[in-house]
């Protein structure tokens, strides 16, 4: 199985999604292997970001990511980068598909709720970047069973 990090924004935040944008995971079947909630400040946000601390708008994203604490997370499943950034919707809130989270609950480019990695590699990277090892859990939950059909997992 792929792993990959998800980051609750600010804005998911203080609007308080927390609970249903976590309850869309988990009724997907999508298996949560490490959570916790952190403040960021501009040294994370630099590396992060790193492809877009040259851009003119990059002091307001960094101030909006460290408005308030965010909920660092690491997703496991099938697929799950490509499955997730399906389900996230595109950046721009206004632009995304309803039924997806950002299509649901954003209205933003920048305050879009939520950030997901783009590709298993970068998954590995970002990773890293917030968790230590001994932070992530592999475990097998008891429904597995019933969330992907034999030989998929």
């Amino acid at each position: 199985m792929q792993s990959t990090l998800v980051i609750l924004k600010p804005s998911c935040v203080q609007r308080n999604l927390i609970g249903e944008v976590i309850s869309r995971i988990e009724k997907r079947g999508i298996i949560i292997s490490a959570m916790k909630m952190m403040q960021l400040d501009e040294k994370i946000l630099r590396e992060h970001y790193a492809h877009l601390v040259d851009k003119p708008f990059f002091p307001s994203l960094a101030q909006s990511m460290m408005a308030s604490p965010v909920i660092c997370m690491v997703l496991k499943g099938v697929d799950i980068v490509e499955v997730f950034r399906k389900m996230t919707g595109v950046t721009n809130g206004r632009k995304a598909e309803p039924g997806t989270l950002r299509g649901d609950f954003c209205m933003s480019g920048q305050a879009n709720i939520i950030h997901a990695s783009d590709s298993p590699e970068n998954a590995e990277i970002e990773i890293n970047r917030f968790f230590r090892p001994e932070e992530i859990f592999d475990y097998t939950p008891a429904t597995l069973q019933y969330i992907y059909g034999d030989g998929e997992n």
